[in-house]
């Protein structure tokens, strides 16, 4: 582990107001979630999780098919594909776009694809005002933070908090009730929808057979940045297709109920093109960027491609036990929680933060939770003997090595394996208060427990082992 990850977690574990704001954030996504799924709110819950699961799957093993059945099917309706390596490519692309329509202004609707190439930060290089219209992101971008949660990213702070950061970065008076907060960023964002030359969204999903995009949103915002600017940019990762839109069914079904415990979310766009002829209002120019910027990569490890079914909903977040302590700025990129910590070591290579896959418990929550049943723990435990290949590549310690050789061979002799189970049950508390770890001097470090025990409480020791228990029964 880095020691800028380590500090990172260490600022939140100490920050008692930040440690309660997490915990009844996830908490309620937490009970949402559990009343929209069970078998009276929805009985084919897990009929869905297993059909979705298939229907990605089929679709990225066959990714190359449908992204051109894709293409084809936007050209045909007026639109334009645009395929980007990485973020400095998706960035050429709009400022190039941008200076041939002389665009001053661009809104964008929340997108945690265009987070992860840093187009907002690219853009303003450019001299280019990029402003975020979702409430949440619009906060995260007057801070200069990134989103600390996939689905809320200003999950972090207060209102008390936000009431500050309006009255600093707009200039108006302070106001702490949370429906007149939402007025004045709507105000000012109203303005920005009207001014703006070019839109930029994400997308949720990308439709193979007919060439829409399809985004959902609670706000309405998304809808103003892809309708009352003249030209549309649809910025989406590749892993986005599904291949009908008869699948669309059972993805609306699941995203709106792991992300916020909706059955189905407010604003449900499905765009295919610019504006026609007899329409109204729309864009008169549609265009689709489809970004790699790693994927391809993760696409060839069979192994581990099933990191590219997620959805993006969140629910791994919520109800995993670490991310609910450290929260989402103690990870190193913009993808935080379980599916940050298979999706940042693929997409940016495991010694980025080496300490990554480790920072789980590994309680298998987020497999459980996740709608597309994306085998969290199993990729977490293959990246993590990644890490200790390219470790060895690179030189490990002799003695860690050595160390889990000798694990290994004691867990291959069960007499031996059981004698050590007796001594450590020696060494860890009794239950009458007894034990050499807790009773041991003050001041006297028994390493590695000391850092281990720095964090955590060491459980009493069973009265009998299990082969007691086993030989008894018997």
């Amino acid at each position: 582990m880095s020691a800028i990850f380590d500090e990172k977690i260490h600022q939140t574990l100490a920050d008692s107001k930040l440690q309660l704001a997490i915990f009844a954030a996830t908490g309620r996504l937490m009970e949402k979630r559990r009343k929209a799924v069970n078998a009276d709110a929805c009985p084919d819950y897990q009929e869905l999780r297993t059909q979705a699961h298939e229907v990605k799957r089929h679709t990225i093993d066959h990714l190359d098919y449908y992204l051109e059945l894709f293409e084809r099917n936007v050209s045909a309706h007026g639109g334009r594909v645009v395929y980007c390596k990485d973020g400095t490519e998706v960035a050429d692309f709009v400022l190039g776009l941008a200076r041939q329509r002389r665009a001053s202004l661009i809104v964008k609707s929340k997108s945690m694809t265009t987070e992860e190439v840093d187009l907002n930060e690219r853009l303003e290089h450019h001299q280019l005002e990029s402003v975020e219209t979702d409430l949440g992101e619009y906060l995260i971008q007057l801070a200069h933070e990134r989103p600390y949660h996939i689905v809320a990213p200003a999950l972090h702070k207060t209102k008390e908090q936000v009431a500050d950061l309006l009255t600093e970065r707009l200039g108006v008076p302070r106001e702490t009730v949370i429906e007149k907060q939402t007025m004045i960023a709507r105000a000012v964002l109203r303005e920005k929808f009207l001014a703006a030359d070019i839109g930029i969204s994400g997308a949720n999903f990308l439709v193979a057979d007919s060439g829409a995009i399809v985004l959902v949103e609670n706000e309405g915002n998304a809808r103003l940045t892809t309708s009352a600017p003249k030209v549309h940019i649809a910025i989406a990762g590749i892993e986005k297709m599904i291949p009908r839109a008869q699948d669309l069914a059972v993805f609306l079904r699941l995203l709106g109920r792991s992300a916020t415990g909706q059955p189905l979310t407010v604003y449900t766009s499905f765009l295919s093109g610019p504006r026609r002829g007899d329409e109204i209002d729309g864009p008169d120019e549609f265009y689709v960027v489809l970004l790699d910027n790693g994927r391809t990569k993760v696409l060839a490890d069979r192994e581990k491609r099933e990191s590219l079914y997620c959805i993006r909903c969140g629910a791994c977040l919520n109800h995993c036990p670490v991310y609910r302590k450290i929260g989402g700025h103690s990870f190193p990129w913009v993808y935080s929680g379980p599916i940050g910590a298979i999706l940042t070591p693929q997409f940016l290579g495991v010694n980025h933060e080496p300490g990554l896959p480790f920072a789980s418990s590994l309680c298998g929550a987020c497999a459980e939770v996740c709608p597309v049943k994306i085998d969290i723990p199993k990729i977490l435990l293959d990246l993590r003997s990644d890490v200790k290949k390219s470790e060895e590549r690179e030189g490990a310690s002799r003695l860690e090595r050595f160390a889990f050789r000798a694990w290994a061979w004691v867990m291959r002799h069960p007499r031996l394996y059981e004698m050590a189970g007796m001594a450590a049950a020696s060494l860890a508390p009794s239950r009458d208060g007894g034990g050499w770890v807790r009773s041991a001097p003050s001041g006297i470090k028994v390493a590695p427990l000391d850092a281990w025990l720095s964090q955590r409480d060491l459980p009493s020791a069973p009265a009998k082992s299990f082969r007691q228990l086993w030989r008894e029964r018997r």
